[in-house]
């Protein structure tokens, strides 16, 4: 419990902790003062010092900047402020000309507490996380980072070694316990815990802010629905893709602009990966095991963008789903084909151009059954939006340009084998208008860069019944 009174946290070597020493011997004399010393008991004269040298005090304060002046009463604390700032320690202690003769405000200096290495350490120390993964030590000449490749716990790209300093500093992006069960992870059909989420997010590069996307990702990966198992085990191109919606995005600084699918922002490239490492290193799901992808893609890797919610001609993919707020879909998407229309200025001409790139999607003789996404660019945006075209007038005419007589599908039409058995596309004998996708199946998001006239297709996998359905889960993000 804190001493009732002033509270000051301080340490010598901040020159603003030395400028307001004189300032503290005020208070002394003033009222209950308590000073915590992060590194001198006897800094500063003439005051009652406690040692923290430990940092325990500071940490469980939560200090982040020394000095940090603070009112506790029956040992809540009930204001701080913090830097020296002469009007704010006049309001906080209530005592009148402070600090004759200094300036005005000076800021303050880091806190010990929070440098690189200590603050995990402390939370390791004091904190009431406690870690039950297994650790494994290596050999003091055995590289860290080779380990992880001998052990198998890779993608194939170097991971980052998940120490247990730098797990508990992930696992501080959540109020989630450590042990809470987030989901139970296929092929495997292991337990998953926020702790071992923690360990692969580590490992995939994240920041402790990424870990409640990462967690909804898992969430909604593992369910039944979404079916990551036979996503694992087909042999199409298959792989989840995560698209994020809501204030997170921003928060975390995700990238919904420019090369949004491509590389170079951290967020979007680590929360995809750290998806992929719980199904590999928790689930057991890994190429030539359970993963039995004939060719494969790089979205195999990493496959994840923030929507452009803003200036969008549709509102956003997850609020469509019917989930607000910061909030992951994920998709069973096979890879990137990016759609060209740099003439088209009204929306009926580019729909037939996405209607055309569309038709392609597994098959041009295959429909119904497989899913798809179409990724609209913000300069083709712009031509839906100026004409008043949401998302619900571009579905139902891209379902119309879509739907083809069944005729051009059967087997063996156009001189090609492939196709849908006369069975589906025939009624009493004659042929029957068939739609491409199924109500639902064809997904819009917005995304991209503002300049150029390029949109991508994202074909799906299997869609329904034994197959996959595109699944969003809120983020629990403040």
């Amino acid at each position: 419990m804190l001493p009732d009174g002033w509270v000051a946290v301080v340490k010598r070597e901040c020159p603003t902790c030395v400028l307001v020493a004189p300032v503290l011997q005020q208070l002394a004399g003033a009222g209950p003062l308590t000073v915590v010393s992060q590194d001198d008991p006897a800094f500063p004269d003439g005051t009652t010092v406690v040692d923290d040298r430990e940092l325990e005090a500071s940490w469980r304060l939560g200090i982040e900047t020394v000095p940090t002046l603070l009112r506790v009463e029956h040992g809540v604390e009930v204001a701080r402020t913090v830097g020296w700032l002469r009007t704010e320690w006049e309001t906080l202690t209530g005592v009148p000309e402070l600090g004759s003769g200094l300036p005005d405000h000076r800021p303050g200096c880091g806190s010990r507490s929070v440098e690189w290495g200590v603050e995990q350490e402390l939370e390791r120390r004091y904190g009431d996380r406690v870690l039950t993964s297994r650790p494994v030590e290596l050999a003091d000449l055995e590289d860290d980072v080779e380990a992880a490749y001998a052990r198998g716990w890779t993608d194939g790209l170097p991971v980052v070694p998940p120490t247990e300093e730098r797990v508990l500093a992930m696992l501080g992006g959540t109020a989630r316990r450590a042990s809470e069960v987030v989901a139970v992870v296929p092929p495997d059909l292991a337990p998953c815990t926020v702790e071992k989420v923690a360990v692969n997010a580590v490992m995939a590069g994240c920041l402790p802010e990424h870990l409640p996307v990462v967690l909804a990702c898992v969430e909604a990966a593992c369910t039944d629905a979404f079916n990551v198992h036979g996503i694992l085990a087909t042999t199409w191109a298959a792989s989840p893709l995560v698209v994020v919606n809501g204030p997170v995005r921003q928060a975390i600084g995700m990238n919904s602009g420019g090369n949004a699918l491509g590389q170079g922002n951290r967020a979007n490239a680590t929360i995809g990966r750290a998806l992929q490492l719980v199904v590999r290193n928790v689930g057991g799901g890994r190429p030539g095991g359970v993963d039995r992808a004939t060719q494969g893609q790089p979205g195999k890797l990493t496959s994840c963008f923030a929507e452009a919610e803003e200036g969008s001609p549709f509102e956003p993919l997850a609020r469509s789903r019917g989930v607000d707020g910061s909030a992951v879909t994920l998709f069973a998407g096979s890879g990137w084909w990016p759609v060209c229309d740099q003439l088209s200025r009204t929306p009926e001409s580019l729909a037939r151009s996405f209607a055309a790139a569309l038709r392609g999607v597994w098959h041009v003789k295959l429909a119904v059954a497989f899913d798809a996404m179409l990724i609209v660019s913000p300069e083709h945006g712009r031509v839906l939006r100026d004409a008043g075209w949401d998302r619900t007038r571009l579905l139902d005419e891209l379902d119309a340009l879509l739907t083809v007589p069944g005729s051009e599908l059967v087997r063996g039409a156009g001189g090609m084998a492939e196709g849908m058995p006369t069975a589906a596309v025939t009624r009493d004998g004659q042929s029957v208008p068939v739609p491409k996708f199924r109500p639902g199946g064809l997904l819009l998001a917005h995304a991209g860069g503002t300049a150029g006239l390029f949109s991508t297709v994202v074909p799906g996998w299997v869609s329904g019944a034994g197959g996959s359905e595109p699944t969003t889960v809120a983020v629990d993000h403040p």
